[in-house]
């Protein structure tokens, strides 16, 4: 049997060098690579092809679940575990929307991190201790997103994440920028800034900016080294 690819995703290199001593042990798992953030991530799943990246969500320049997104959409065979500090029931269900296979709290222990990666590369999904088929996942799905979305399920809404253009505008929404500062940055209209929030606002089930900045910055969409960057720069243009 071949041994299992895993990349490791995490802006701290002793958090990184921690879990590659933990996966080495294992005989059938080898560390292909690392990345320090979302943007890297991707890039190097392109490079390196492994079978499991094991992804924090509150990274640089691209926070882990947009790195999933983009990392399912042009790779949907690699499985993604999130591995994070933001350990409540609404991360967990916007990670699986994303395209994760399993989610763990950082304080997972060192058996339980290599079962699920078995788990998932079995074709199972690992939500916390819970590990589900891939029917069960979708009865997951459905009951968070009535839970959370406040809707009934229909078609494909529930699997549309924000795009990359949404994340864009909604980071510039969290330093602080009114819609006409964020179309003179992006080069946009007034008018295509407003559907951007007014998506952003429906998708995220909030009722104003303040809100989905509040938002955002809870579930560690948004680094706060991100929007301090985004507002100093802002502030000196």
């Amino acid at each position: 049997m071949s041994r299992i690819r895993v990349l490791i995703v995490d802006d701290h290199p002793f958090f990184r060098e921690g879990l590659r001593q933990v996966l080495a042990a294992e005989k059938d798992l080898e560390v292909v690579g690392e990345a320090p953030d979302g943007v890297e991530a991707v890039a190097q799943v392109d490079r390196l092809l492994p079978h499991v990246v094991i992804m924090d969500v509150n990274l640089p320049r691209l926070n882990g679940l947009e790195a999933t997104r983009r990392i399912k959409d042009t790779h949907p065979e690699v499985q993604v575990v999130i591995l994070t500090a933001y350990d409540d029931e609404e991360q967990v269900y916007h990670a699986v929307r994303a395209g994760a296979s399993a989610y763990h709290s950082k304080d997972v222990s060192p058996q339980e991190l290599v079962a699920t990666i078995h788990h998932i590369c079995a074709g199972r999904y690992v939500l916390r201790q819970t590990v589900l088929t891939e029917r069960e996942l979708g009865w997951w799905l459905r009951e968070r997103y009535q839970q959370f979305g406040g809707e009934v399920l229909t078609g494909e809404r529930y699997l549309a994440p924000l795009s990359a253009r949404e994340m864009e505008v909604l980071r510039l929404m969290v330093a602080g920028l009114s819609n006409k500062e964020i179309a003179y940055r992006l080069g946009i209209s007034y008018q295509t800034v407003k559907n951007h929030v007014t998506a952003i606002l429906e998708k995220l089930g909030v009722a104003d900016r303040t809100q989905a900045t509040v938002y955002a910055l809870r579930h560690g969409w948004i680094p706060l080294q991100s929007l301090e960057a985004a507002t100093s720069r802002s502030n000196g243009s």
